[in-house]
C-alpha cells in the first residue's frame, strides 16, 4: 500500500475544494481476495466508516458540504477529475481508495464498463449532493466549516493516514 496526498484548497467556480488533503490509498486489497467489494466494506467497517452504497462515480462535477466521503474501487478502472473543472484527473484501479474531504470537487471523466466504488462515510454522517454554483459557494462554505474531522483513518484506524494528515498535519 502506498499513501498519495493532493492538495486542493482553493475554489474552482462553485466548489470549495478544502484545506484539508485529498488522500490516495493505492494497492490496499490483497491479491487473492475473491470479493474486492466485502473485502473493502469490512475493511471500512472495522475502522468506523461504516460502507452505505456500491455504485459509479457520477459523471458530473459535484461534491458534498456535510461530509467526508471514501470511494473504494472494487472493479474496473477509470480517469476521475477532482477539485473542479479545471483540477487534475487521476486513474483509479481496483484496490485504490480515496478519502474526499467535504466540499472537493470530483466526477468520472471516462470510465470502463463496470467500473464500481463501494461509498463510506463516517458515522452518523451521509451524503448530501452540491453541484457547482458559484452562487451558493458561501453557504456550502459555511456547512463545510461545521464538517467534523473523523476520529479513525479508514483504513490505518487510529494511527498514520488522516490521524496524522488531517490531525496533525505538522507530524506528516
Amino acid at each position: 500500500m502506498t499513501i498519495e496526498t493532493l492538495d486542493l484548497n482553493e475554489a474552482v467556480g462553485g466548489v470549495p475544494n478544502s484545506p484539508l488533503p485529498l488522500v490516495i490509498y493505492r494497492n490496499i486489497i490483497p491479491v487473492e481476495t475473491k470479493d474486492p467489494a466485502s473485502w473493502l466494506e469490512q475493511c471500512f467497517t472495522a475502522h468506523q466508516w461504516p460502507p452505505q452504497w456500491r455504485y459509479i462515480i457520477y459523471p458530473f462535477t459535484h461534491f458534498h458540504a456535510e461530509t467526508h466521503e471514501l470511494l473504494g474501487v472494487y472493479a474496473g478502472q477509470a480517469q476521475v477529475q477532482f477539485g473542479g473543472e479545471t483540477g487534475p484527473v487521476l486513474p483509479l484501479t481496483v484496490g485504490d481508495v480515496v478519502l474526499i474531504p467535504a466540499g472537493v470537487g470530483h466526477k468520472a471523466v471516462k470510465a470502463e464498463e463496470g467500473f464500481m466504488v463501494v461509498g463510506a462515510y463516517p458515522p452518523g454522517m451521509s451524503a448530501d449532493l452540491c453541484r457547482d454554483d458559484p452562487a451558493k459557494l458561501a453557504a456550502v462554505r459555511q456547512r463545510i466549516a461545521k464538517v467534523p474531522l473523523p476520529a479513525t483513518d479508514p483504513i490505518t484506524g487510529d494511527r498514520g493516514g488522516i490521524t496524522t494528515l488531517w490531525h496533525n498535519p505538522e507530524q506528516a
